[in-house]
């Protein structure tokens, strides 16, 4: 999966933008204002993922190409370095993952409005 698809993917969900706030090489994608992933655009492609920490440790463990978060919370994010082993489904089923646990910590009167945009 490519970085283009992962973007659009991203960007598809309720509530989402895009900016560089830290550099002109990270992208990063929110949702209500809180990052659920950044995404490198220098050298090996590869994204940040927030996840649940008992699932960080179970991808771990079982794909070489899930680390723990490069500069973030190792508990809390994940880095998934997209070098092709690891299954679009796995990758979109992260992403969707990640944006749940953010959308779920947001207060819940902002919660509530963008889980009612219509898309």
């Amino acid at each position: 999966m490519d970085i283009e698809a992962i973007r659009v993917y991203c960007l598809s969900k309720k509530g989402t933008d895009e900016g560089f706030p830290f550099d002109d090489t990270t992208l990063v994608i929110k949702v209500g204002g809180k990052i659920f992933v950044l995404i490198n655009l220098d050298g090996d492609p590869s994204m940040n993922l927030k996840c649940d920490p008992s699932r960080a440790i179970d991808l771990r463990e079982a794909n070489p190409a899930i680390i723990p978060g490069y500069h973030m919370n190792k508990k809390h994010w994940n880095t998934v370095v997209l070098d092709g082993s690891l299954s679009k489904r796995l990758i979109l089923d992260m992403i969707d993952h990640s944006y749940e646990l953010v959308l779920q910590s947001l207060p819940g009167k902002l919660r509530s409005e963008i889980e009612q945009i219509k898309i």
